[in-house]
C-alpha cells in the first residue's frame, strides 16, 4: 500500500479557518504539507518532525514569539499558533518572514485542547495506508457494505458489520439464506434485545472482546421456529480499542483458512471504521464550532453562517428533563447518557433536514442546537417541526423543544439563542411542562414563568431572606405545626374560592375560614389589600416553602 498524502496547511485553515485559527502571517506555500503536531514547552527541547505544526501554549512574550520562529524555521516547520492577540511587534512578523514558517493565532474562546483534537483528526486522515485516495484495501474508502460483501464472497456467508452497542453499520448480500432473527436484526439495523441478552448471558461478548481469535457462537432458540443458524463472529480492533464486530451466519466448519480470511477481514474493516469515524468526526466537530460560533455572535458570527449556508432562520434547542418515571427530578446531563444525547442529536437533525436540507445541529454541553432556514411565518413553522419530533421520541426520553424568534441576521442567532436558553430552562424546570408529558414552546408561553426563574437566582445571588407577614408565618407553623403557610397558599391559588381552597386542603369550609382568620392574625397582613396579596403570592412563588 502506498501512504496518502497529508493533509496541507491549506486544507487545515480551510477546515478549520474562521472559527479557530486566523493568520497572521502566511507562509510561503499553502500547499506544503503538516508532517505533525507538537505542543512547544520552553522547558523541554522538543523533537520536531518535518514540517511540523506547533502549538505554542502559553506563549506571549513578542521576543519569546520571535526565538521560537527563527528556531522551527531551522527544523523546517510548516506553522506557529499562538494565542490572539498575536504580537505583531516588527520582530516577529520579520522573523516569521525569515524563518518561512506560518503564524497562526487561536481565536478569542477557543480552548487549545479544542484545537489541538480538531488537527489531531484532521491530521490522521493522511496516516492510513492506501492504494489511492478513494480507497482502502481495493475498495472505496469507508463503504462497509462493499466490504461486508467482500467478506461474505471470502467465507461464502452472509455477514453483518456491527458496533460495540450491536447495531449493524453495513450487512452483505444474501441474507435470506440465514435465519429469521438475522433477517430481524437487519431490518431493525441492530441486534434485538432479546438475543442481546441471550448472547450477554451466554458470555459470547465477553469472549468476543478478549479475544483477537474468530468466536463460534452455538444456535440460540427462536420460540416456535426453532434455532438459530450457529455464527461466527470476529472483534474488529485498533490498537487496543474494539471498534466493533463481524458476524457470519454459516454452519460450515471454521477451518484455517475461514480463520485466516476472518483476521484479514478484521484488520481491514478497522481501516474503514477508523476511515469513517476521522471523517465524521472531523465534519461533526467543525460543523460544531460554525453553529457555537453563530450562536454566540461577534465578528465571526456572519462568516459561520456563510460557511453553513444559512441566512434567515430560526433557532430551536432541543433538552432532555428528568424521565417521566424518575421519582427523584435531576438534570439531563445526569439523566441521559452522552452517547444517548448524541443519538438523540443525531435523530433531531435528520428530522430538521427533512424539513429543510440546509439545516443545521449541533450538540453543545447537552443541549441539541438547531438553526431551521424560514420564513416570515418561520416561528410558527418551527414549533410545527420540533412539536412533530417530541412527540416521535419524547415519551421515551423526556425530550423538551425550545423555539427561538426568527433571526434575519448574524446579530439576530445570538439573540434567539438567548431566548431559547431561558424557555429551555423553564420546561427543564418543570414549571410549565404538561402534565400529560414532554412540550415544545415559546417563549411568550413561559415568559411568566421565566420571570419567576430569574427572580429566583437575584434572590439567590443576593442571600435575601424571607421577612414581613410570610416570614411570621413560617416561624408560626415551625412552632405549632398549624400549616398557615399551606392555608394562604391555597386560598391565593383559588383566587378567594374559600370552597375550592379548603377542598385543595381536604378540610371542612368553616375549618379552612378559621385557619385563613388565623393567617391574617398572625401574620399582621390584610386579605382584602390586593398589593398585600400580591406581595405575599410573589414570596412564595420567587421564595417561599416548596417553590
Amino acid at each position: 500500500m502506498s501512504r496518502r498524502p497529508r493533509a496541507s496547511l491549506g486544507r487545515v485553515l480551510d477546515d478549520l479557518g474562521a472559527t479557530l485559527l486566523d493568520v497572521v502571517r502566511e507562509g510561503p506555500d499553502a500547499g506544503r504539507e503538516v508532517g505533525g503536531l507538537v505542543i512547544h514547552d520552553p522547558l523541554d527541547e522538543a523533537g520536531y518532525p518535518p514540517h511540523a505544526l506547533v502549538l505554542g501554549v502559553g506563549l506571549a512574550a513578542p521576543d519569546d514569539v520571535a526565538a521560537l520562529l527563527r528556531r522551527l524555521g531551522e527544523h523546517g516547520a510548516t506553522a506557529l499558533v499562538v494565542r490572539e492577540p498575536v504580537p505583531a511587534a516588527a520582530a516577529v512578523l520579520d522573523a516569521a518572514d525569515a524563518s518561512g514558517v506560518a503564524l497562526l493565532g487561536l481565536s478569542r474562546g477557543a480552548t487549545w485542547a479544542q484545537l489541538a483534537a480538531l488537527l489531531r483528526t484532521v491530521l490522521a486522515e493522511g496516516d492510513v495506508g492506501v492504494d489511492d485516495a478513494e480507497s482502502l484495501g481495493g475498495l472505496p474508502s469507508g463503504d462497509l457494505f462493499a466490504v461486508a460483501n467482500a467478506v461474505a464472497a471470502l467465507l461464502d456467508a452472509p455477514v453483518t458489520i456491527e458496533d460495540r452497542s450491536s447495531r449493524v453499520l453495513a450487512f452483505s448480500v444474501r441474507q435470506d439464506e440465514a435465519d429469521d432473527s438475522r433477517v430481524e436484526t437487519v431490518l431493525g439495523r441492530r441486534v434485538p434485545e432479546r438475543y442481546a441478552r441471550m448472547l450477554t448471558e451466554r458470555g459470547v461478548f465477553r469472549d468476543l472482546y478478549r479475544s483477537s481469535d474468530p468466536v463460534r457462537v452455538d444456535p440460540l432458540p427462536i420460540g416456535y421456529a426453532g434455532l438459530t443458524m450457529p455464527r461466527v463472529a470476529i472483534a474488529v480492533r485498533a490498537g487496543d480499542e474494539v471498534l466493533g464486530s463481524i458476524w457470519a451466519a454459516m454452519d460450515a466448519p471454521l477451518d484455517d483458512r475461514r480463520i485466516a480470511s476472518l483476521r484479514d477481514a478484521a484488520k481491514l474493516t478497522a481501516l474503514h471504521l477508523l476511515r469513517v469515524r476521522a471523517g465524521s468526526d472531523v465534519r461533526r466537530r467543525i460543523r460544531t464550532d460554525l453553529l457555537s460560533t453563530a450562536l454566540e455572535g461577534g465578528t465571526g458570527a456572519r462568516e459561520a453562517l456563510e460557511r453553513l449556508g444559512l441566512g434567515s432562520q430560526a433557532v430551536v434547542a432541543l433538552g432532555v428533563t428528568a424521565r417521566p418515571d424518575d421519582d427523584e427530578r435531576s438534570v439531563a446531563g445526569d439523566v441521559v447518557e452522552a452517547s444517548e444525547r448524541e443519538r438523540l442529536s443525531d435523530a433531531f437533525a435528520l428530522h430538521l433536514q427533512s424539513a429543510h436540507p440546509a439545516s443545521a445541529v449541533a450538540l453543545i454541553g447537552d443541549v441539541a442546537y438547531g438553526l431551521l432556514p424560514c420564513g416570515p411565518d418561520g416561528e410558527e413553522r418551527a414549533e410545527r417541526i420540533a412539536r412533530a419530533f417530541v412527540e416521535k421520541v419524547g415519551r421515551r426520553t423526556a425530550a423538551v423543544a425550545a423555539v427561538g424568534p426568527v433571526a434575519p441576521s448574524a446579530g439576530g442567532v445570538a439573540r434567539s439563542r438567548e431566548v431559547v436558553d431561558r424557555v429551555l430552562r423553564v420546561l427543564r424546570a418543570g414549571d410549565a411542562r404538561d402534565t400529560d408529558g414532554p412540550r415544545v414552546a415559546r417563549f411568550a408561553d413561559v415568559q411568566a414563568a421565566s420571570l419567576v426563574l430569574e427572580l429566583r437566582d437575584v434572590v439567590a445571588a443576593r442571600g435575601d431572606t424571607i421577612a414581613g407577614p410570610l416570614a411570621r408565618l413560617v416561624e408560626y407553623d415551625a412552632e405549632h405545626g398549624a400549616g398557615l403557610v399551606a392555608t394562604l397558599r391555597a386560598w391565593l391559588d383559588a383566587f378567594g374560592d374559600v370552597t375550592a381552597a379548603a377542598a385543595a386542603e381536604f378540610v371542612h369550609p368553616n375549618t379552612f375560614r378559621y385557619r385563613l382568620r388565623r393567617v391574617a392574625q398572625v401574620g399582621g397582613i390584610d386579605l382584602d389589600d390586593p398589593e398585600a396579596r400580591f406581595g405575599v403570592l410573589l414570596q412564595l412563588r420567587v421564595m417561599g416553602p416548596g417553590s
